[in-house]
């Protein structure tokens, strides 16, 4: 978590579903970017190996059953997904009636941002790269009390714009748009490095996931590293996931709200 730059990255994260996502959840992620890793080289071969005749080349593994097929119907109108910017932009417009909740989205480069971000939210944390959305202005709200700082119920009135708008969606429209795009997502998720996965299966276990957020009977306490970010004092929660922190740091009803969203396109996107 973080003071002064807050980002927001919400639940689901595809063109339609993920219009929201990139501002719900944007707000842990800046603060917790992966470092980056440096492989290992390894030792030189001071002789060459004998050679070995050729073996038959073993058969590639199959793909993993579809546990949430989509009913697709192919769309002659559908851009390419390199030419989607400006059509998924709208779709979301039209589903969020208005551009108010989505300012904070980057434009470019969409759907792949979306997916990319839906991939990370059961993660402990991400790289910049995955991030889809602007800071949301304003920093996390404490109150000092017994014990420590925890997290202040007016911290809820910055999310509660974005909460509202999410909440409002209806489940059905959100799910007729997502499958209209659904091939140009498949598409960015393969891009992604997963030839043989099937994102709604992804989405649907990223949902899962965000689900199982706890709920604490009171707001979290929450401390300063010593880089001055905030971080959450119960280890456990600390340990959670991105997405996860994100709905910790909403009041209790707002969180409740969210789930009960996420339930209702679950639903909507499983039948």
């Amino acid at each position: 978590m973080q003071s002064g730059k807050a980002v927001w990255p919400w639940v689901l994260g595809v063109v339609v579903i993920g219009g929201a996502a990139g501002w719900l959840f944007r707000d842990p992620l800046k603060s917790l970017a992966d470092g980056v890793s440096v492989p290992v080289q390894s030792a030189p071969v001071t002789r060459s190996a004998p050679a070995q005749p050729n073996a038959a080349a073993e058969p590639a593994p199959a793909p993993p059953p579809i546990r949430h097929p989509l009913e697709v119907e192919a769309d002659p109108a559908l851009p390419t997904l390199a030419d989607s910017d400006a059509a998924a932009w709208a779709a979301l417009s039209q589903l969020f009636q208005g551009e108010g909740p989505l300012t904070l989205l980057l434009r470019d480069h969409l759907i792949q941002r979306l997916v990319t971000q839906v991939d990370t939210l059961d993660k402990p944390s991400v790289p910049p790269t995955a991030l889809a959305a602007r800071p949301l202005p304003g920093s996390l709200r404490v109150d000092a009390g017994e014990g420590g700082e925890r997290i202040a119920a007016t911290n809820a009135a910055r999310y509660a714009p974005y909460v509202q708008a999410f909440t409002a969606l209806d489940p059905a429209t959100v799910a007729a748009t997502y499958k209209r795009f659904y091939p140009l997502i498949q598409q960015a998720y393969v891009d992604l490095g997963r030839p043989q996965g099937y994102f709604n299966d992804r989405l649907v276990a990223v949902i899962d996931h965000l689900l199982d957020t706890p709920e604490p009977a009171q707001a979290p306490r929450v401390e300063r590293d010593e880089r001055g970010r905030y971080r959450f004092v119960d280890p456990g929660l600390q340990a959670r996931s991105i997405g996860q922190k994100a709905l910790l740091r909403m009041d209790a009803a707002q969180a409740r709200a969210v789930k009960q969203q996420l339930r209702a396109i679950r639903s909507a996107i499983t039948r």
